[in-house]
């Protein structure tokens, strides 16, 4: 599927939007935002997706700043965050999209592989909303988006770390919500299922090993979702943007699934 180009739509034109992850979801996410007409800042750790980002960003004429940041970190939050405002002079979006898989049950996986899962998956949605909230208040609301999964509602064995970040993802954003609800933010969070992402090469690796063809790996993933494939980020993309949008409006405190029927076809042979 053909990524965004920029030329379609202005649903985000005069907004400032914060993206955390610069690879997959968030990369694409980054992407649509900014080819709506946001002002994206891209909060990212790896240099090598940074600078990808960086040069499709470029390539495309859009108004993205890469910054390097490891999300997990309060003090780089708040540095990322105040380098935002004052540039761009506030903040009208934020969709949290950084995370870590680690795979293991509670005898394999180590206590800080554990903690680093639950600071990058959830903790940085803590940090991003300290940050952004008095930032968006100032300007009379907005919207913050969760990339969640669909392992938040019905998992797999031997990923116990992942799927409980992804699981308290769901219970933060419903928290969220009710707190700022009366400052006019809105908090939802999406669910995707197999989708085609580094972290989704990284399970064809695990378990199909090292030397495995991806894409027959991802064709064999999609065979579960009844819609017959896995999906691409620029689709995830567009469900954030519609949620993170003025389309959005009435909608806050919910999770939305994206995932090809994956969960509804649970059992189903």
């Amino acid at each position: 599927m053909a990524a965004s180009t920029g030329t379609a739509s202005a649903d985000f034109d005069g907004k400032v939007a914060v993206v955390t992850g610069t690879s997959g979801i968030g990369r694409a996410a980054a992407l649509r935002l900014a080819s709506g007409g946001a002002k994206v800042a891209s909060l990212g750790i790896d240099p090598k997706a940074n600078a990808e980002l960086d040069a499709i960003a470029r390539e495309r004429g859009l108004t993205l700043t890469v910054i390097e940041t490891d999300v997990s970190k309060p003090e780089a939050v708040a540095a990322a965050f105040a380098r935002i405002a004052e540039t761009f002079g506030g903040v009208d979006v934020v969709v949290n999209s950084a995370a870590v898989h680690p795979y293991g049950d509670a005898t394999t996986t180590d206590f800080d592989t554990f903690l680093r899962c639950m600071a990058v998956n959830v903790g940085s949605i803590h940090l991003t909303a300290g940050a952004a909230v008095p930032l968006m208040r100032a300007r009379g609301g907005g919207a913050i988006v969760n990339v969640s999964s669909v392992q938040g509602h019905a998992c797999q064995r031997g990923v116990s770390a992942y799927v409980a970040s992804k699981g308290a993802i769901h219970a933060m954003t419903r928290a969220m919500a009710l707190d700022f609800a009366p400052d006019r933010i809105r908090v939802t969070s999406v669910s995707p299922g197999s989708v085609r992402t580094p972290i989704l090469e990284l399970a064809a690796r695990t378990f199909e090993g090292p030397d495995a063809d991806i894409e027959a790996v991802f064709r064999r993933f999609g065979e579960a979702h009844p819609i017959g494939r896995i999906g691409e980020p620029e689709e995830v993309a567009e469900l954030i943007a519609f949620l993170a949008s003025d389309k959005g409006a009435f909608i806050t405190g919910s999770d939305h699934v994206i995932d090809g029927a994956l969960i509804a076809g649970i059992g189903v042979k």
